[in-house]
């Protein structure tokens, strides 16, 4: 560990040259009561090995080491960050690790046992695809705790019969029981975005649906809100339109965004059934 105090994260930016870029989707949140309100909503991380996505220059990082998290893994794909990361990692020894990589092409399970958890400030550009990926190895997480901007979080946490509910928020519902806990404005950033920002916490179910499953509700989901407007026995017809739903007892005239995740989750599984 370094004699010297831990520099300020905006001396540490200033000294690496570090600055957000539009192409990363980069918004780094540099506020140190906004960071540590973060960490805390993901719970007690006592014995946690927490996963943070893009962490930039480290304002949240930060955040994390100062909870009693066992250990906290960093992925970063942008290189300019990782001198700057480098650095903080000195003052936390064998509890912060850096891993240059780019977290779409990277299965986050494999960095640390469990129990893990993912605590992150998401680049917008790549929020969703993250997500959906994460959805589908539910049972390896203890929690997710994520920013998205607004728009986002509303539809993970959508009710239906509303605009914003949709395929995430089926499958993210359909996994996990998902809150949003916290509307962070766009001046807490730098620099600051056109739209707010929310933290979604995400815990998931006990029970998780198999690979095999969890792919044919993606093709349901993606065939009945591809063509919301239209009704299902329309949308569904290359599921088994009306056949199916006549299965699953639901109406062939009613629209997707009218149906729960209950009721996609019984067409997923009987479209299952089908293929099997």
């Amino acid at each position: 560990m370094p004699d010297t105090p831990l520099p300020s994260l905006r001396a540490t930016m200033t000294a690496h040259g570090l600055d957000a870029r539009k192409s990363l989707g980069q918004h780094f949140l540099l506020d140190p009561g906004i960071t540590a309100r973060i960490a805390g909503l993901a719970g007690d991380l006592r014995g946690r090995h927490v996963v943070e996505i893009g962490p930039g220059p480290g304002g949240l990082t930060r955040a994390l080491l100062e909870t009693p998290a066992e250990t906290v893994h960093a992925v970063e794909i942008d290189q300019r960050a990782w001198p700057l990361l480098e650095d903080l990692a000195a003052y936390y020894p064998h509890r912060l690790h850096i891993v240059q990589a780019d977290a779409t092409r990277l299965d986050a399970t494999t960095l640390s046992p469990a129990p893990r958890q993912i605590v992150a400030n998401l680049p917008y550009n790549v929020g969703t695809p993250l997500l959906i990926g994460w959805l589908r190895q539910a049972a390896q997480w203890e929690r997710l705790t994520l920013m998205f901007q607004a728009e986002v979080g509303e539809r993970i946490c959508a009710a239906p019969d509303t605009s914003a509910y949709g395929r995430l928020a089926v499958l993210a519902q359909w996994c996990a029981e998902c809150r949003l806990l916290m509307k962070i404005p766009p001046g807490a950033f730098t620099p600051p975005p056109k739209v707010d920002s929310v933290v979604v916490g995400l815990i998931p179910h006990a029970e998780q649906p198999e690979p095999a499953l969890f792919r044919t509700m993606e093709r349901i989901t993606a065939l009945a809100f591809g063509q919301r407007r239209k009704m299902l026995r329309s949308s569904l017809k290359a599921a088994g339109g009306e056949a199916l739903l006549e299965r699953a007892g639901i109406a062939p005239t009613r629209r997707a965004e009218t149906l729960s995740v209950a009721e996609f989750a019984q067409l997923a599984a009987l479209a299952r059934e089908d293929q099997a």
